[in-house]
């Protein structure tokens, strides 16, 4: 957007599209005309506009369903409604679905021209403010991270405030959020940017191979040692490094690391010696370490050591505005990638994906979308291309929707295997996230699957 003042005029009413046409353009807009709501929804499509004039009253197609089908293809192109007066019930309706303002007929012409004059005024501070904030972009650096939401901005601006600073960071948020990608962030702008950034997810490895992972160990200090390792900690070196799911960590490898910590040095597994490190330490979970301190499972000392600055990241639901520009973003992705002619999304899917909670976040969105790209036998992704959305309430309890009172008359022990497993999957078999959901400890979570034969 540039500030041209591009209008586009819908009205099946040819003199008074014709006036207004005329009128405007002695204003000094750039006025397009369209003749009813499908042609107008047509040049949306196929041409920039900086704003849209429409009737709401139109034989063909209504300014309502003209309404839903830009703002399906375009959220933030303002939609401007003009309505009789008996008709005005019907626009404010349209507001509730994204008009920006509306203007009744018979129209009042210094009206129009002053509510046009004040969209043109908000339209360009927008457009500075975007251009500020690809400014900024210059020099903090997002790392892919998508979103405008207000949620998001006071993510990003804390993320910009704290990224240059040496403290340890600790990021809070539901699985799939984008952790991984704050953590990339914070270190791409950070004085360490030039040096290493390891990222290790502690839930993945074994117990007894972790002290190894992140410290080393020299040759024989076990079975299978065959050669010296240098560990995560010494490959981060003036770096940075991420601790996934660091709530995983058992408490012998927590106060291991909190020696690190604090004394800046690690001793590789066998060695007596130990080897300076400089690396700046990020955490992430998707559990409450507040509680678990409090309960006993997680070290209170550790706790502070590593939550100097918490970062916590809001799920999906709570930014759903951002849903469109992420869903748009990965519909270009998955159709490049996988070679279909795909244009976007039919109103009814982008607003059943706006409202849908999202148990999965960001995560859950982009393969969903990947599977309507795959699956799409259109070049718009409908409802039926997205059935994890028009499901959504079976689908976030990880239940297949099946009779509740099935589970009558059977074995307790067949009904708890068969709600583990349901959960496993619905969490995308994500050990961690499934024993969160079903109030258990990853390690009895483990105990099970061996019990039922699925580890």
């Amino acid at each position: 957007m540039d500030c041209r003042n591009r209008i586009l005029v819908v009205d099946d009413d040819l003199g008074h599209r014709t006036m207004l046409r005329t009128l405007m353009t002695g204003w000094g807009y750039e006025v397009t005309v369209a003749d009813d709501g499908t042609t107008g929804v047509d040049a949306v499509k196929s041409a920039p506009f900086d704003m849209v004039l429409m009737d709401m009253k139109m034989i063909t197609m209504s300014g309502m369903e003209a309404l839903e089908e830009i703002h399906g293809f375009n959220p933030s192109l303002p939609v401007i409604i003009m309505t009789a007066y008996s008709s005005v019930e019907t626009a404010v309706t349209a507001l509730k679905r994204g008009a920006v303002d509306y203007l009744t007929k018979p129209l009042d012409f210094e009206k129009l021209k002053l509510t046009l004059a004040r969209m043109v005024e908000t339209l360009c501070l927008k457009q500075e403010n975007l251009t500020l904030r690809q400014s900024l972009g210059k020099q903090f650096n997002r790392e892919n991270i998508i979103g405008n939401s207000p949620a998001m901005l006071a993510l990003l601006e804390t993320v910009e405030m704290v990224a240059p600073s040496e403290a340890n960071i600790l990021i809070y948020g539901e699985s799939g959020t984008g952790k991984e990608l704050i953590a990339g962030a914070l270190h791409q702008n950070s004085t360490r940017r030039v040096h290493p950034f390891v990222r290790i997810n502690c839930a993945a490895i074994t117990e007894t191979l972790l002290e190894s992972e992140l410290f080393g160990h020299e040759r024989g200090a076990f079975t299978g040692a065959d050669r010296r390792r240098k560990g995560s900690f010494l490959a981060a070196d003036r770096g940075s490094i991420l601790l996934d799911e660091i709530g995983e960590m058992n408490q012998a490898m927590q106060a291991k690391l909190l020696r690190v910590l604090q004394e800046r040095e690690v001793t590789p597994v066998g060695s007596e010696t130990p080897v300076p490190v400089d690396v700046r330490v990020m955490a992430s979970t998707n559990r409450d370490l507040a509680r678990m301190v409090e309960q006993g499972h997680f070290r209170q000392d550790l706790f502070f050591r590593l939550n100097v600055v918490g970062i916590e990241i809001p799920p999906l639901r709570a930014r759903s505005q951002d849903v469109p520009v992420l869903a748009l973003h990965f519909l270009r992705l998955f159709a490049e990638k996988n070679n279909r002619d795909i244009r976007g999304f039919t109103p009814e899917a982008m607003d059943a994906m706006i409202h849908y909670p999202w148990p999965g976040n960001v995560r859950e969105l982009m393969n969903s979308v990947e599977r309507g790209v795959v699956l799409a036998r259109s070049d718009y992704l409908n409802l039926n291309d997205l059935p994890f959305i028009r499901q959504g309430q079976v689908m976030n309890t990880g239940w297949s929707g099946e009779n509740p009172s099935a589970g009558v008359d059977r074995p307790l022990a067949e009904i708890e295997q068969e709600a583990v497993l349901k959960t496993l999957a619905s969490a995308d078999n994500n050990k961690s996230e499934a024993a969160r959901r079903l109030g258990i400890t990853r390690k009895t979570l483990l105990k099970k699957l061996r019990l039922y034969g699925e580890a």
